[in-house]
């Protein structure tokens, strides 16, 4: 009976055993694929997570990226439209500044040939001034002489008149020296006479001297009027000579006034009077010049790169450093030519 319990109890064991592995065995399956799960759900939540975080950082950033880029698109439109504006204002600059160039350079054009056609004339206006002045001169001096030939002859006249005083004196004198009372009147008498002897003597002496000037004032009114007649021949001569010039010339030379006149209107008057006083001072007339060979075509001193470059832009007046006159380019003066 013992064994039979033993043995009995043997498969028991056994049996015990096996029930004890299985679920042992059984068990950590179920714990792994619990695990499994919860940490695919976690990955799963996690990446989620990380796709929404990322959706979101996207959209801001792209959000953050469109804004941006509209406020420098607006930026850049206003950009361009003040560099238009800026442009567009330069180009007036530039236009106005170079019409009044082409302005310029044609006046001292039409100035030039009016120059060469009073050239033309010579020096017959000056010289017809010239006479003008001597036959005043010689007029004036006619006048003055014959002025003081007047004041002479009056001179001379009262001391004659002195000497016919003196003489009355003088006989006076010596009727008194006949009824004489004593030595006294009759020595004052005697000094009277001889007194009244040296003013006759003095009065005949001015006389002489008057009547000798008196005949030199005759004789330059005499000569100054000879030259007076000469001079006016030689004025009407050279009248006839300018005037056939003149009317030679005037034609031409008024239209071109008339230009130059016009001319005038598309400057400012602070050019005008700078040209005039540059025109005045020069020897030559010339205030706005061509740039030759690299230098100022009135004094050809060298003009710097940077100034022939400014010159060439247009953007603004330029005169030359050593003598004071518009620089202009060739483009202006093809410009002038082909008005």
């Amino acid at each position: 009976m013992a064994k039979t319990t033993k043995k009995e109890s043997a498969p028991t064991a056994k049996k015990a055993t096996a029930a004890k592995k299985t679920p042992a065995k059984k068990a950590p399956a179920k714990k792994i694929a619990a695990e499994k799960t919860t940490v695919e759900k976690k990955v799963v939540k996690k990446t989620a997570v990380k796709k929404t975080t990322v959706k979101k950082t996207t959209v801001k950033k792209s959000a953050v990226e469109k804004t941006p880029a509209k406020k420098t698109v607006k930026k850049d439109t206003v950009k361009a439209v003040k560099a238009v504006g800026k442009s567009g204002k330069d180009e007036k600059v530039e236009q106005k500044v170079e019409t009044t160039l082409k302005a310029l350079f044609s006046l001292q054009q039409l100035d030039s040939q009016v120059d060469k056609i009073r050239i033309i004339r010579g020096e017959l206006p000056l010289e017809v001034q010239d006479l003008e002045d001597e036959i005043v001169g010689l007029e004036t001096r006619v006048n003055n002489y014959q002025t003081e030939i007047e004041a002479v002859e009056k001179i001379i006249a009262e001391k004659q008149e002195d000497i016919k005083k003196s003489l009355v004196l003088i006989k006076r004198y010596e009727d008194q020296q006949m009824n004489v009372r004593n030595n006294r009147e009759y020595d004052s008498l005697t000094k009277e006479i001889e007194f009244q002897s040296l003013e006759i003597q003095l009065s005949e002496k001015r006389i002489n001297e008057n009547k000798i000037a008196l005949e030199s004032k005759t004789e330059e009114i005499k000569n100054s009027k000879e030259l007076l007649e000469e001079r006016i021949k030689d004025l009407e001569v050279k009248n006839g000579e300018l005037d056939d010039i003149v009317t030679e010339t005037e034609k031409e030379e008024k239209d071109l006034v008339s230009l130059s006149d016009k001319q005038t209107g598309f400057i400012e008057d602070r050019l005008l009077t700078a040209y005039g006083r540059i025109r005045k001072n020069a020897r030559n007339g010339l205030a706005v010049v061509m740039i030759e060979r690299d230098a100022c075509g009135g004094c050809f001193n060298k003009i710097p790169p940077q100034h022939q470059l400014d010159i060439r832009m247009h953007k603004k007046i330029i005169v030359c450093e050593y003598c004071g006159r518009i620089l202009v380019d060739d483009e202006i003066s093809a410009m002038v030519d082909v008005i």
